[in-house]
């Protein structure tokens, strides 16, 4: 179940009481509703298609075209893939590590999630949402929001991802270390 936590940003990570969400909650509107006040694109799709086991990513684009098509011509997205982490994928260490540093990027982070989880973590303002998102959940990141993503220690995930730049993922680290006083997956 999806699920948004927000606490105060890292000059309340230090308090005596510990990390205390000023909010959480697993109901998608109120999800959708926090998030949208803050410019955060939240949306529960169907991911009716199941993928067998070893699909490439020739497969998961097909099973999800339509889906892909609409989100391309909404936001002009023009490059899309699907990522695909299991537990013995043999990237996911330095991929995980990579994910965790608080960054931005210069575009939209688009990610449709078609099978298991993955954390969000975005730093905006003053507070810090935390953002389960599971299979079925549409998150749109603006350009610029500081964010980090935690797949776990033992990722089991699949989601579909848009780019306007024909590089794809390119993050631009922000060298704070506020990633490491917060909830991770796992």
């Amino acid at each position: 179940m999806s699920r948004l936590s927000i606490f105060p940003d890292e000059t309340a990570a230090n308090a005596p009481d510990g990390l205390v969400p000023q909010l959480e909650s697993n109901d998608p509107a109120v999800i959708q509703a926090s998030l949208s006040r803050r410019g955060i694109g939240f949306e529960q799709w169907p991911a009716e298609h199941g993928l067998p086991e070893g699909a490439d990513q020739a497969t998961i684009l097909q099973a999800y075209a339509d889906a892909i098509a609409w989100v391309q011509r909404d936001g002009g997205y023009f490059t899309v893939d699907a990522i695909r982490m299991t537990p013995n994928h043999p990237d996911r260490e330095p991929l995980r590590r990579k994910f965790l540093e608080e960054h931005t990027h210069a575009e939209d982070e688009v990610r449709f999630f078609v099978e298991g989880c993955g954390l969000f973590v975005l730093h905006i303002g003053s507070e810090v949402l935390s953002v389960l998102c599971e299979r079925g959940d549409l998150m749109r990141v603006p350009a610029g929001t500081r964010h980090w993503f935690d797949m776990g220690s033992q990722p089991r995930f699949c989601a579909v991802r848009w780019f306007n730049n024909p590089e794809g993922w390119v993050a631009q680290y922000t060298g704070s270390s506020i990633s490491q006083r917060f909830p991770r997956l796992d």
